[in-house]
């Protein structure tokens, strides 16, 4: 199977909305509040999507990465992160995910960035694992608790 991997265009907006939702379900009234951030990483150039085309038609990934200034465990000021990062449910374990940070990955060098970096949590179960098998390290946990009175 051959994975078409490339940046997102605006014909893609329908699928990448649904993606999104996919990765974080918002309640209804909040689907605006999505499209809101879409149009501002669409406007940004550094703030590229990446898509995965499913062989069958329609998207079946999407990877939203910038630059930040600083990160945990990064020593450069220029650091490429993963901001957002889903794979449909069917098409996991066949390299998809892979595909679209690699691509994420040659973007950030070629924008001078030398540390790429990440950032989940518990509602997540399956990324750390992922972000691992690609080569990242954990380099810090942070739970925060709280208790009302």
């Amino acid at each position: 199977m051959s994975i078409i991997i490339r940046q997102i265009q605006t014909t893609d907006y329908a699928e990448w909305l649904r993606l999104r939702q996919a990765l974080w379900p918002e309640p209804e009234d909040k689907v605006a509040e999505l499209e809101r951030e879409m149009a501002e990483i669409a406007a940004d150039p550094e703030q590229p999507v990446f898509i995965a085309e499913h062989p069958e038609g329609g998207l079946c990934g999407f990877l939203e990465v910038s630059i930040r200034k600083s990160a945990e465990g990064c020593t450069s000021d220029r650091i490429g992160y993963l901001e957002g990062w889903y794979v449909d449910p069917d098409m996991r374990g066949q390299g998809v995910g892979r595909a679209l940070v690699e691509a994420a990955e040659i973007w950030a060098r070629a924008q001078g960035c030398i540390e790429m970096a990440s950032d989940t949590t518990f509602d997540y179960p399956l990324s750390p694992d992922a972000h691992q098998k690609l080569g990242y390290e954990e380099v810090q946990r942070t739970i925060h608790f709280r208790k009302g009175l």
